[in-house]
């Protein structure tokens, strides 16, 4: 099935390096799994300036290359006003970042926001913790997380647009 409108998500965190750019990659391939690519636009960008340009953090990049989502074409951005517009969904990664991005929002797409989080099924916690100052581990438990919102993200989708 084919809509008329692809459903467009953005996915949003501080520096798009880390968390936004790992959902970005899994739930890209969810919907290509369920066969449902051609419905969607997907993408990813940072809250601030700090890494336009630049690729996926190198630890971020090893531990989805090791459960076989690729990152390697993905550059960091920073959201842009016009977003709002252009995307049914920006989630962020944590209230932080979902905090900076309710100031940015027009008044007409504030209802397009929201925590990723909130669609997770295994996980309680309604925040992705920034791996970014840790170890290796870090990255693979905000992938454990990311997977299981990715999952409920699309579940909610399907039920809400299909």
């Amino acid at each position: 099935m084919v809509l008329q409108k692809k459903i467009s998500i953005l996915f949003c965190c501080m520096g798009n390096i880390c968390r936004s750019p790992t959902a970005e990659a899994v739930f890209r391939i969810r919907v290509g799994e369920a066969g449902l690519a051609k419905n969607f636009l997907v993408d990813s960008a940072g809250t601030h300036d700090y890494h336009i340009g630049d690729p996926p953090d190198a630890r971020a990049q090893r531990a989805a290359k090791r459960r076989g989502y690729d990152m390697s074409s993905l550059r960091g951005r920073q959201v842009e006003t016009s977003d709002f517009k252009r995307f049914d969904y920006v989630l962020a990664m944590d209230h932080a970042n979902l905090s900076f991005l309710k100031c940015l929002t027009p008044r007409d797409t504030e209802s397009r926001l929201g925590l990723f989080m909130e669609y997770a099924k295994q996980h309680d916690e309604r925040e992705l913790p920034d791996p970014y100052y840790g170890g290796e581990d870090g990255f693979e438990r905000v992938l454990d997380m990311v997977e299981d919102a990715a999952e409920g993200l699309l579940v909610h989708i399907r039920e809400t647009h299909f």
